[in-house]
């Protein structure tokens, strides 16, 4: 491993390389006693005291006062109001990626199915919506609208009810852009409540604050390690770790454009992760020199420098499929496939929460308006995990309608199997509608 430029770079082929790549990956998210002992302890709270420990929470962490419950929910009027507030331009902006979020997300959408055996049982599936969702919207260091329009617009194009939005309000203050997204993507009822008192809130449910069925959104340690500890009374999405990219690149896009694709990841926070796999030493060096060259340019050039020097590398690899190969072994949130051919790649890739295409798809593409959502599988967990969709608001119902005919003969192998396991009220509950 070299520590040229900013970035570490490390050799594919290297003896020590598995070593050193599992060092650069390894991410401890384990969150504190003190952490865990204070959520907890709120989420009690809140179960116990209800509306007044929301407001209570709400003055102590906020900086607020409100009179009562009820000055924590914001009218419809409100977001409207914001959404006439915000610019032309952002209002534009807001409602052309609603649209095409909204437009991705309907070809996600599952329905019912059945079929008929010979003998007249009808099997099946039926899907159906879940009645109601929280979502959870960051509003402390910075707000994030794109986060409300990813959210809420799969949950109303699988026909979810009601949607709940929470979000902190620091001094009392909430940025209209938020307000205005929650207003174009059709937020149900917004209230001005964060951190783990928002979760338990929505997990359990207050006076004022309904519960729901699922809590979804990203947010800070304290949110995630609320989300964690109400998971099972409510669904949740995921815990989500630092915000990863890895680019791939054939040395034929501009360096300053990788660079730049880099720092997308890097300026979110110190602990974001960029990766770029590379096998010509030069372009190496010219992306090296952009990196140099840019990134004063930045307003949180600080963040993404921390970003790239404690977490950031460049790989030299040998060729494009040993690329692919460590890609799969990343698993990264974000791939960027910024090569010639990339449909060429696509049939090698087996892990990425989103794959961007050649070399005019940057990753904030995707993160605002392209249409695919933003939400995805971290730290490695794409092996397993999906993009949030449409699928993560509907839950589905198994139908078995068994004629009398199929009932016989049902019963037949169900009764030999219920004996097997010792269970005799399962073999008899069969074995009561074979016919003689």
């Amino acid at each position: 491993m070299t520590q040229a430029s900013l970035m570490r770079t490390l050799d594919a082929n290297s003896a020590d390389f598995e070593q050193e790549l599992q060092a650069l990956l390894a991410t401890d998210l384990t969150v504190s006693g003190n952490v865990n002992s204070t959520v907890h302890a709120i989420i009690a709270d809140i179960r116990a005291r209800g509306d007044a420990a929301l407001v209570e929470y709400t003055a102590k962490f906020d900086r607020w006062q409100p009179s009562a419950a009820s000055d924590l929910e914001l009218s419809k009027t409100a977001l409207a109001e914001a959404r006439a507030r915000i610019s032309e331009p952002q209002r534009q902006a807001l409602e052309q990626a609603a649209q095409r979020i909204h437009q991705y997300h309907e070809h996600q959408k599952a329905e019912s199915w059945r079929y008929t055996e010979a003998d007249g049982t009808v099997l099946g599936q039926q899907v159906t919506a879940l009645e109601r969702v929280g979502v959870y919207v960051p509003g402390g260091k910075a707000s994030y609208p794109s986060s409300v329009l990813m959210n809420v617009v799969p949950a109303k194009v699988a026909g979810v009810a009601e949607v709940i939005m929470v979000v902190p309000t620091p001094d009392g203050v909430i940025s209209d852009m938020v307000l205005a997204a929650a207003d174009i993507a059709g937020v149900d009822r917004v209230f001005a409540v964060g951190g783990a008192q928002a979760v338990a809130a929505l997990a359990y449910g207050t006076e004022t604050v309904p519960p729901v069925d699922k809590i979804v959104g990203p947010g800070n340690v304290f949110v995630a390690s609320a989300k964690r500890a109400v998971f099972g009374q409510v669904a949740i999405d995921m815990i989500a770790g630092p915000s990863e990219i890895l680019v791939v690149c054939d040395g034929q896009t501009n360096p300053d454009w990788i660079a730049m694709d880099l720092f997308s990841q890097a300026e979110h926070d110190e602990l974001a992760q960029s990766i770029l796999l590379a096998y010509d030493d030069e372009y190496i060096a010219q992306v090296q020199a952009s990196i140099e060259r840019l990134l004063p340019t930045l307003d949180r050039a600080d963040i993404a420098r921390q970003s790239l020097t404690s977490r950031g590398a460049i790989i030299r690899v040998r060729d494009l499929d040993q690329a692919l190969v460590i890609s799969n072994k990343i698993a990264p949130e974000h791939l960027e496939l910024s090569v010639a051919d990339p449909d060429a790649c696509l049939p090698k890739i087996k892990h990425a929460g989103a794959i961007f295409m050649g070399r005019h798809t940057p990753e904030a593409l995707g993160d605002y308006c392209a249409g695919p959502n933003h939400v995805l599988p971290t730290s490695g967990t794409a092996r397993f995990s999906s993009p949030l969709g449409v699928y993560d608001f509907q839950k589905r119902s198994s139908i078995i309608y068994c004629s009398e005919q199929g009932a016989s003969e049902l019963g037949k192998v169900a009764s030999v199997l219920a004996r097997g396991e010792s269970l005799q009220a399962h073999a008899q509950s069969a074995e009561y509608r074979i016919k003689d």
